[in-house]
Order: structure tokens, then sequence, then C-alpha cells
């Protein structure tokens, strides 16, 4: 427990610290925290990301995460996030051959998937930033009031699983009362904060934002389930990994800006 502290004030100092500050520093960490990330994934499936497969991964990842700002040095060479997206897919695909069949259709289509899981998530992230702090901690608020209702609430009122093949300690009861927590929280928040948003379409917002970031929870249990492995990584002491901090996030960010909350 006490390893599980220190560590987590250690990072989510650096995390604040660095989002209040921006720039370039935040660029760095969450190019950092998204190749790492997808580190956690490759090693999930026994894939090797320092190969050529994980070096044409890494690239795609970083071309995918380039903030909207810097678009113009995708522009200057013709290319759109789509078109290199299915150049990446003609080049994996070419690799299977290569490497006969060693590296296969299958992991190509984990490839893909993984790079535009981690990716599209803290592409978002950043995005998010520019937009002001304001909606980052909205976003960090309505999921840590998520995580903290559905625990202490399922702890104490939960009953029926919520889906027990994939995460048995997760309730009906724990899921509800972590949306609770989480519209009471952006309430009081949006009223502190003075954001011009409705309370009614900020609350129904953070509705579908909470029950997101529960299933984007799931998505991670699910995958470690499959694979076999307990945590992501243990880059966090106490924590396990990037992808085990971020998973609920990974959905909400993107999600932000496809429902027009921005």
């Amino acid at each position: 427990m006490k390893q599980r502290i220190i560590t987590a004030i250690i990072f989510g100092a650096t995390l604040i610290s660095l989002t209040i500050i921006g720039g370039i520093p935040l660029l760095i960490l969450t190019y950092l925290a998204a190749t790492v990330a997808l580190h956690e994934l490759f090693r999930m499936r026994k894939l090797n990301l320092f190969s050529i497969a994980g070096m044409i991964s890494i690239i795609f990842l970083w071309l995918i995460l380039l903030p909207s700002k810097y678009d113009y040095i995708l522009t200057n060479i013709n290319l759109t996030k789509v078109e290199i997206t299915l150049m990446a897919v003609l080049l994996f695909l070419s690799y299977t051959v290569a490497t006969k069949n060693r590296y296969t259709f299958d992991d190509v289509a984990f490839s893909i998937m993984s790079i535009l899981y981690v990716g599209m998530g803290f592409h978002y992230f950043l995005e998010t930033r520019e937009e002001g702090l304001v909606f980052i901690f909205y976003s960090l608020f309505i999921i840590w009031a998520t995580d903290s209702g559905a625990y202490f609430i399922g702890k104490a009122m939960g009953k029926r699983k919520l889906w027990p093949e994939i995460s048995p300690n997760k309730t009906i009861e724990g899921s509800l009362g972590g949306i609770i927590s989480a519209v009471v929280v952006s309430v009081v928040y949006g009223l502190i904060t003075g954001m011009e948003i409705q309370l009614i379409y900020l609350s129904f917002i953070t509705i579908i934002l909470s029950i997101f970031g529960q299933i984007g929870d799931l998505v991670e249990s699910a995958l470690k389930r499959h694979y076999q492995v307990k945590d992501s990584g243990n880059i966090l002491p106490g924590h396990g990994g990037i992808l085990d901090r971020f998973d609920s996030l990974l959905f909400v960010w993107p999600l932000i800006h496809f429902l027009q909350l921005i």
C-alpha cells in the first residue's frame, strides 16, 4: 500500500504539472506514455516492439499522435493520416511475406488495432489540452469519481455481478454508483469553473462518458484475461502499467470531441 501511494503521488504530480505547463514537455510525456502503452500491448501478444514490424508500429503511432496544429507537416508531403494508415497496412502485409508468415495476418490486425486504440486516445488527450485545462480536469475528475464511486458503493451495496467473465469484482450497483458520483462531481465542477455548458447537457454527457469510461476499463480487463496477464506492465509500481492507468481515459478523451462537448 505504501508503494502504491508513493507511486500515485509522484505519477499524479508529474502528470498534472506537465498538463498545466503544456507545450513541448506535455507532448514529450504523451509520446513516451503512448509508446510504453503500445509496448505493453505488444508484450501481451508476445510481439517484439524492437523489430521491423515494431519500428513500423512506432512510426505509425507517432504520426497518429501528431496534434492537429502540426498537420501542416503532413500537408507539406501531401499525405493525410488516413493515407498513412493505409500505407502502414500495406507495409505490415508485405512484412508477413518477408517473414514467411512468422509475422501473421492476425499479428497485422492486432498491431493496427493496438496503434489506433492507443494513438487515438492519446491524440485526443493533446487535442483536449489545446482547448484548455478546464476540459482536461473535467475528464480526470469524472473518471476518478466513477472509479471511486464504483469501488465504495460496490463494496457497500454490490450484489449483482456486472460482467463476471471479464471482471469478477465489478457489480451493477457499483457501476451505477460510479455514474451517479461522476454526475455529481461534474455538476459541482461545472458550477465552480463556470463552464459555458448547460448543467442538464453536461450531466447527460457525463453519464455517457462515465459509461464508456467503465467500458474502457472492461476492454483492457478483457485483453488481460485473454492474454492471461495480471497487469499490462510494471512501470508504475503498485499500479501496473500505463494502460492500467489510462484505459478509461483512452475512451473518454475521443468521445469528448465526438460528442461535441468541445
